[in-house]
This record gives structure tokens, sequence and C-alpha cells, in this order.
């Protein structure tokens, strides 16, 4: 008689994993849920920085200090790191080995770290700037948002760096499956939450 079985976008349980699907499903509920609570979160300081945008009282603002270019190519690479990771999903899915998915994962890493590099040039370049969060509500509001997100993406990082210890050690078993599946879900979450950066900011800011 077979084992339980739970297929999943990116996830396969299968007959010789020691998992339930409903152990396996409440985890990702749980995740879920979590999920939800960061969106909130960011909703907050998108609502904040909405109300912020005209108090510059005198710093610098918007148009003076957001480059689209820089933004955009950090977007580029946020994007590219995300179809990354579901390159690694699909290796995953479909049982391709370690050799694939550690791959991709590490592909995705490397992205992430160099997204963060864009980012912290960006912030330093405002600070030489003199834009720092004590001038204005509006740099206050900014530096609330837009750094939390990065500080997202380096646990993302850190958490990649886990999992690839994980798949080196403990291989590919259910908990470990379920575990790339969770880190999956925040990647993806985190682009697009850089996308609503990328347009609320970004975007407006410099053609506004």
């Amino acid at each position: 008689m077979s084992g339980p079985q739970l297929q999943h976008a990116g996830l396969n349980l299968l007959d010789t994993d020691e998992m339930e699907p409903a152990e396996a499903a409440l985890g990702l509920y749980g995740f879920w849920i979590f999920l939800m609570s960061d969106a909130i979160l960011f909703a907050l300081l998108f609502a904040i920085y909405g109300t912020q945008l005209t108090a510059t009282a005198g710093a610098p603002g918007p148009a003076a200090e957001f480059k689209l270019g820089p933004a955009f190519i950090e977007t580029l690479i946020l994007l590219t790191s995300s179809l990354t990771f579901g390159l690694a999903s699909i290796a995953l899915k479909y049982d391709r080995g370690r050799t694939g998915l550690v791959a991709w994962l590490l592909v995705t890493l490397v992205l992430g770290i160099v997204f963060l590099g864009f980012e912290l040039d960006d912030f330093r370049t405002m600070f030489s700037d003199g834009a720092t969060p004590d001038r204005s509500g509006f740099l206050s509001a900014f530096f609330a948002l837009v750094p939390t997100h990065g500080l997202h993406v380096a646990a993302g990082c850190i958490w990649i760096m886990v999992m690839l210890v994980q798949v080196a050690v403990l291989g590919l078993d259910a908990r470990v499956k379920l575990n790339l599946l969770k880190l999956g879900l925040f990647w993806h979450f985190l682009d697009i939450i850089w996308i609503a950066i990328f347009t609320v900011v970004y975007l407006q800011g410099t053609l506004t």
C-alpha cells in the first residue's frame, strides 16, 4: 500500500516521504498567515509614506533623490531572481536531483545579494546628499519602507543559505521540501512588494 501523497506546484511529497498531507497543509497554512501579517505591515508603511510625500520640510524630495535607472535595474535583478527560484522549484517538483536545485538556488542567492548591493549604494548616495531620515517626514517614511523590504531580502538570502546546508546534510526529505516551498512563497512575496515600491515610490517620485 502506497503512503500518503501531496501534490503542489513546486513541491512533491512522494511515497517515500514521511509526512501526512494534513501535517504539510497545516504548515503551509501557518506560513500563509505569516505572509498576510507581513502584507499588513507593508500596507501600513505604504500608507505612512503616502501621507508624508509632501512633508519634505526643505530637505531633498523624491524628484531630487530618486534615480529611475538604478531602481529599474534593481527591479530586473529581483524579477530575474524570482525566475531562477521558479526554475529551482521545477527541479524540485520533477525530482531532477540536487544539482539543478542547488545551482538555481545559488543563482537566486547571488542575485539577491547583488540587489542588496545596488540598494545599499542608493542609500549611500542619498546620505551623501544629506537625505537622511532625520531631515523630514518624507525621508523618515521612505527609510521606514524601503529598507524594511531590504531587510526581508537579506533574511531571504540567509534562508537560502540555510536551505543549501539542509539540502546538503539532510537531502530532499519531506520537511526540506516543505521548507523550500515556504521559502519560495516568501521570495515571490518580496518580488510583489518590490514591484509596488518601484511603482509607488520610485516611478511616481521621478515622474511627478
